[in-house]
């Protein structure tokens, strides 16, 4: 797959997912947030929380799940990225965050074979 090609893959991946948070009640804020850092996916109020959502997508699960690539070293990441938007915009300390995943399996032409949202799927890593 070229590079073009995954991130067509990846774009389609992530308004997928925008939609289906939508219909689930998230408010999304965010998407494609970057700061020196690194960037998040999506980022969305739900119920009060403030959720980074990290989009994994594959066109087969026969190597690995998606979410499977949301290991310890991209969860310090994205605990790094929520306290520096924190910071950027003076959020309180008092708003619960959370960390969701939204793993999707898609065929060769973009539709959806499989998406399962996986809420509060890690904490906060130091």
């Amino acid at each position: 797959m070229s590079r073009h090609d995954r991130r067509w893959f990846g774009a389609r991946a992530e308004r997928l997912t925008a939609w289906r948070l939508f219909w689930r009640g998230y408010r999304l804020l965010e998407r494609n947030w970057r700061c020196e850092i690194g960037e998040v996916d999506l980022i969305a109020r739900h119920r009060g929380e403030l959720v980074f959502i990290e989009v994994k997508a594959r066109l087969s699960t026969d190597i690995a799940r998606p979410e499977d690539q949301v290991g310890p070293a991209k969860q310090r990441k994205l605990s790094r990225l929520l306290d520096a938007y924190r910071r950027r915009h003076h959020v309180s300390d008092d708003v619960i965050c959370r960390f969701d995943i939204a793993a999707v399996v898609l065929d060769e032409r973009g539709k959806v074979r499989e998406f399962e949202l996986i809420e509060d799927a890690f904490g906060y890593r130091d």
